[in-house]
Protein backbone atom coordinates (compact mmCIF):
# COMPACT_ATOMS: atom_id res chain seq x y z
CA UNK A 1 0.00 0.00 0.00
CA UNK A 2 1.11 3.38 -0.79
CA UNK A 3 0.80 6.43 0.97
CA UNK A 4 0.01 9.69 -1.18
CA UNK A 5 1.53 13.19 -0.17
CA UNK A 6 -0.30 15.51 0.31
CA UNK A 7 0.93 18.97 -0.34
CA UNK A 8 -1.10 22.12 1.78
CA UNK A 9 -1.23 24.83 -0.47
CA UNK A 10 -1.52 28.09 0.47
CA UNK A 11 -4.91 29.64 -0.25
CA UNK A 12 -5.08 33.28 0.49
CA UNK A 13 -8.47 33.98 2.49
CA UNK A 14 -10.42 36.65 0.09
CA UNK A 15 -12.25 38.58 2.11
CA UNK A 16 -9.73 39.06 4.10
CA UNK A 17 -7.54 40.63 1.49
CA UNK A 18 -10.34 42.32 0.25
CA UNK A 19 -10.82 44.11 3.27
CA UNK A 20 -7.10 45.22 3.24
CA UNK A 21 -7.04 46.43 -0.02
CA UNK A 22 -10.49 48.86 0.57
CA UNK A 23 -8.72 50.26 3.75
CA UNK A 24 -5.75 50.92 1.33
CA UNK A 25 -8.15 52.67 -1.25
CA UNK A 26 -9.59 54.78 1.52
CA UNK A 27 -6.15 55.65 3.28
CA UNK A 28 -4.67 56.66 -0.55
CA UNK A 29 -6.93 58.91 -1.48
CA UNK A 30 -6.54 60.90 1.08
CA UNK A 31 -2.68 61.51 0.43
CA UNK A 32 -3.30 61.62 -3.63
CA UNK A 33 -2.97 64.88 -5.40
CA UNK A 34 -5.59 66.74 -5.07
CA UNK A 35 -6.19 67.48 -9.19
CA UNK A 36 -5.90 63.30 -9.96
CA UNK A 37 -4.37 64.39 -13.47
CA UNK A 38 -1.51 62.30 -15.25
CA UNK A 39 1.88 63.92 -14.33
CA UNK A 40 0.56 65.04 -11.15
CA UNK A 41 2.39 64.23 -7.53
CA UNK A 42 1.72 65.05 -4.37
CA UNK A 43 4.93 64.78 -1.94
CA UNK A 44 4.64 63.56 2.05
CA UNK A 45 7.24 63.59 4.55
CA UNK A 46 7.52 61.17 6.87
CA UNK A 47 9.91 61.60 9.98
CA UNK A 48 13.25 61.62 7.97
CA UNK A 49 12.05 60.42 5.06
CA UNK A 50 10.44 62.34 2.16
CA UNK A 51 7.92 60.18 -0.38
CA UNK A 52 6.58 61.50 -3.62
CA UNK A 53 2.95 59.64 -4.94
CA UNK A 54 2.98 59.89 -8.90
CA UNK A 55 -0.55 59.58 -10.73
CA UNK A 56 0.66 57.53 -13.85
CA UNK A 57 -1.71 56.59 -15.33
CA UNK A 58 -5.80 56.65 -15.48
CA UNK A 59 -8.81 55.02 -17.11
CA UNK A 60 -12.26 54.91 -16.65
CA UNK A 61 -11.97 52.77 -13.64
CA UNK A 62 -8.62 52.78 -12.50
CA UNK A 63 -6.13 54.81 -11.56
CA UNK A 64 -2.36 53.90 -11.30
CA UNK A 65 -0.30 56.07 -8.92
CA UNK A 66 3.36 55.27 -8.20
CA UNK A 67 4.91 55.88 -4.40
CA UNK A 68 8.59 56.64 -4.36
CA UNK A 69 11.14 57.33 -1.90
CA UNK A 70 13.15 60.59 -2.24
CA UNK A 71 15.60 60.67 0.13
CA UNK A 72 16.22 59.44 3.78
CA UNK A 73 17.23 56.02 2.39
CA UNK A 74 19.56 53.34 4.89
CA UNK A 75 22.80 51.68 3.15
CA UNK A 76 22.25 48.65 1.89
CA UNK A 77 18.61 49.01 1.56
CA UNK A 78 17.23 50.05 -1.49
CA UNK A 79 14.45 52.67 -1.68
CA UNK A 80 11.13 52.18 -1.86
CA UNK A 81 8.71 52.18 -4.92
CA UNK A 82 5.18 51.00 -5.39
CA UNK A 83 3.21 50.79 -8.35
CA UNK A 84 -0.34 50.67 -6.79
CA UNK A 85 -3.24 49.88 -8.75
CA UNK A 86 -6.84 52.21 -7.96
CA UNK A 87 -9.57 50.14 -8.71
CA UNK A 88 -12.40 52.91 -8.25
CA UNK A 89 -15.60 51.11 -9.07
CA UNK A 90 -14.63 48.60 -6.94
CA UNK A 91 -12.91 50.54 -4.16
CA UNK A 92 -10.00 49.10 -3.61
CA UNK A 93 -6.12 49.62 -4.04
CA UNK A 94 -3.54 47.22 -4.27
CA UNK A 95 0.05 46.82 -5.21
CA UNK A 96 0.73 45.18 -8.56
CA UNK A 97 4.29 46.26 -8.81
CA UNK A 98 7.43 46.53 -6.12
CA UNK A 99 10.41 47.89 -6.57
CA UNK A 100 10.47 47.70 -10.55
CA UNK A 101 9.92 44.18 -10.78
CA UNK A 102 7.37 42.09 -12.48
CA UNK A 103 4.04 41.47 -11.45
CA UNK A 104 3.25 40.06 -8.24
CA UNK A 105 1.71 36.50 -8.17
CA UNK A 106 -1.02 35.77 -6.07
CA UNK A 107 0.96 32.72 -4.20
CA UNK A 108 4.12 31.69 -5.00
CA UNK A 109 5.16 27.99 -3.87
CA UNK A 110 7.60 27.00 -1.50
CA UNK A 111 10.74 27.16 -2.16
CA UNK A 112 10.93 29.39 -5.26
CA UNK A 113 14.03 31.03 -7.01
CA UNK A 114 13.86 34.03 -5.79
CA UNK A 115 12.47 33.36 -2.38
CA UNK A 116 9.01 34.95 -2.08
CA UNK A 117 7.01 34.45 1.08
CA UNK A 118 3.84 32.06 0.01
CA UNK A 119 1.56 35.25 0.52
CA UNK A 120 3.86 37.52 -1.09
CA UNK A 121 0.73 40.01 -2.11
CA UNK A 122 -0.82 40.11 1.07
CA UNK A 123 2.16 40.92 2.50
CA UNK A 124 2.88 43.60 0.39
CA UNK A 125 -0.48 45.15 0.40
CA UNK A 126 -0.24 44.73 4.55
CA UNK A 127 3.11 46.56 4.29
CA UNK A 128 1.36 49.46 1.76
CA UNK A 129 -1.58 49.60 4.62
CA UNK A 130 1.34 50.11 7.69
CA UNK A 131 2.84 52.84 5.48
CA UNK A 132 -0.48 54.80 4.69
CA UNK A 133 -1.90 54.65 8.44
CA UNK A 134 1.95 56.30 9.65
CA UNK A 135 1.33 58.86 6.76
CA UNK A 136 -2.18 59.75 7.23
CA UNK A 137 -1.51 59.80 11.00
CA UNK A 138 1.53 61.33 11.52
CA UNK A 139 2.97 62.36 7.85
CA UNK A 140 3.30 66.24 6.43
CA UNK A 141 2.26 67.26 2.93
CA UNK A 142 4.51 69.95 1.12
CA UNK A 143 2.34 72.68 -0.67
CA UNK A 144 3.51 74.65 -2.89
CA UNK A 145 1.21 77.43 -2.80
CA UNK A 146 1.76 80.51 -5.36
CA UNK A 147 1.48 82.93 -2.35
CA UNK A 148 0.50 85.87 -5.34
CA UNK A 149 -1.95 84.32 -7.09
CA UNK A 150 -0.21 85.59 -10.25
CA UNK A 151 -0.88 89.23 -9.02
CA UNK A 152 2.94 90.35 -9.25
Amino acid sequence: MTALLTTNRYIQSLPKYLTLCEHNYVRLLKLLPHEQVIGNVREIKLGHSEFAIHIDDSAKYTLDVSIKQLNGMLVGIAPLYLTVRLYNDAKVAEIIHHDYHQRIKPSYGYPNPKMHQKDEKYQLNAFLYDWLVACVERGQSTLNWDVNNGLV
